[in-house]
């Protein structure tokens, strides 16, 4: 994620896991709404406990345009302080990281996955006026 410091606006979001409903949504809405993105000169990367061949098949599969990153020991999630569902489901949290490294705007909805592409979207798009 250092490489983009500097460079582009990151959202990094933290899902539960490949190809289950809410998570193929959302990764298909950041699929759908990449081209904004990347106009917005932003980068998008997905993060789960998924192994790095289950991210290669689902990414392959839906023709996913931007980076999942496998931390199958939960690590990068503690760093980010990404809490469980219940106890239970690994969290659903977006961050959005200005060019500075600063995180701008954390949004945390496990039940509204494509809610975490819009509220990107809008705040990328309040970063950008200010710079």
């Amino acid at each position: 994620m250092e490489d983009y410091i500097g460079k582009k606006v990151l959202v990094v979001y933290f899902y539960p896991k490949n190809e289950t409903d809410g998570c193929t949504t959302e990764a298909c809405t950041f699929r759908d709404r990449y081209e904004l993105f990347t106009k917005a000169n932003a980068e998008v990367i997905g993060i789960s406990g998924d192994s790095l061949e289950s991210h290669t098949d689902f990414s392959s599969k839906y023709k996913l345009p931007f980076i999942l990153l496998s931390d199958s020991d939960n690590k990068v999630r503690k760093l980010y302080d990404v809490k469980a569902t219940f106890g239970l489901i690994p969290g659903r949290v977006t961050y959005i990281i200005d060019r500075k490294g600063i995180i701008q705007q954390i949004f945390v909805s496990q039940f509204n996955p494509k809610k975490h592409v819009d509220e990107a979207l809008r705040v990328i798009a309040e970063i950008n006026k200010e710079n």
